[in-house]
């Protein structure tokens, strides 16, 4: 039924439109009870639960920062079977985006373009409303992804950074830094580690008892990631989270004049998700086993979240199929996730007899 309302109705909306009314009608879910009737049809098998930076995870698969920016929709989020939902990217400073258009759909790839531009209502906004949610024992876990106010200049990027860090960790249950969305101007090149390792220095002390990890592009080579690695595990931060959106569009299904028209932004979905995969075990390889590594880009199904889990993904994030899944994507994933379970199981069993 999702996939006909989508073909007839919300495929003919602005995507940015269709995501509101959408976002509304999960925000509202807990009202009256009614997230409660869908969580029975929705929860994850308990078998699904990981433990990870202190924190139990009912399934290793939440949502990725970018689909709840202000923190107003977490336990709707957490009804609909997800795990832990990333609230973000909150800057130190409100700020409304960029002009729109700024969301576009690549239905035939299943991807999306975006160059929000971290709108926000800020973080002194947010912390009254994470405060009680934080409280909240029906809650999924809570993290939050902080970034570079726009009207902060590159060079005074760690003093932004620290005043979100320290107005926001005290309500997360974890915090992430990131230095790698394509949309705001100088921000990736914090990720060149003369800049980097000030800034999560600085950052990781504001945070204090808050496991932090920090958000890398899919767009730096294999030796930078390497270096990012050594730098994580020699602060001593808790994880990694690969990858952001991508400003490569080689390869795609959509006419090259379409992304032309479309311009500037990250691209997320599908055609990201080799590139995502490699980081993944890029990054496996070079950090303590120890260290979360949360993967996400590209993914769409169970069995690419097993995938993930597989290569060593500590924890998987989606948003993209999101728009084309529908709102039981969560359960379809948590259910594949457990028959895959079930299944390695019973091989195991029938070997050992």
């Amino acid at each position: 039924m999702y996939r006909l309302l989508f073909s007839l109705f919300l495929s003919r909306m602005d995507p940015e439109d269709a995501h509101h009314l959408a976002f509304r009608l999960i925000q509202r879910l807990p009202v009256f009870g009614l997230g409660r009737l869908v969580e029975r049809f929705t929860a994850p098998d308990p078998a699904l639960g990981v433990e990870a930076l202190g924190l139990h995870f009912p399934s290793p698969f939440g949502v990725a920062a970018g689909f709840d920016k202000d923190g107003f929709a977490v336990r709707g989020l957490g009804h609909l079977g997800f795990g832990h939902v990333e609230v973000g990217t909150i800057t130190a400073v409100a700020q409304p985006g960029n002009p729109r258009p700024r969301l576009f759909r690549l239905t035939a790839d299943r991807a999306l373009v975006n160059r929000m531009g971290f709108n926000n209502g800020g973080a002194d906004a947010a912390a009254g409303r994470l405060s009680r949610l934080s409280r909240r024992t029906d809650r999924p876990v809570l993290g939050v992804n902080i970034g570079k106010s726009r009207v902060t200049p590159v060079d005074e990027a760690v003093a932004d950074y620290e005043r979100s860090a320290r107005v926001l960790a005290p309500f997360a249950d974890y915090l992430v830094v990131n230095v790698s969305s394509p949309n705001t101007p100088g921000l990736r090149g914090l990720q060149e580690l003369d800049a980097l390792a000030p800034l999560l220095e600085s950052v990781k002390v504001a945070a204090g008892q808050t496991p932090l990890l920090v958000k890398i592009a899919p767009d730096l080579a294999d030796d930078e990631i390497g270096r990012i690695c050594e730098l994580v595990v020699s602060l001593g931060l808790d994880g990694i989270i690969a990858t952001n959106t991508t400003i490569a569009c080689e390869g795609l299904t959509a006419p090259a004049s379409v992304v032309e028209a479309i311009g500037a932004g990250g691209l997320s979905g599908a055609p990201l998700a080799a590139r995502s995969l490699a980081v993944l075990r890029l990054i496996r390889d070079r950090v303590p086993a120890e260290l979360c590594v949360v993967s996400v880009g590209g993914v769409e199904t169970a069995a690419d979240v097993q995938d993930r889990l597989d290569a060593g993904a500590t924890l998987v994030q989606g948003y993209t199929a999101f728009i084309y899944r529908g709102p039981l994507w969560a359960r379809q994933v948590n259910r594949g996730l457990l028959r895959y379970r079930r299944n390695r199981s019973a091989v195991a069993s029938s070997q050992a007899v």
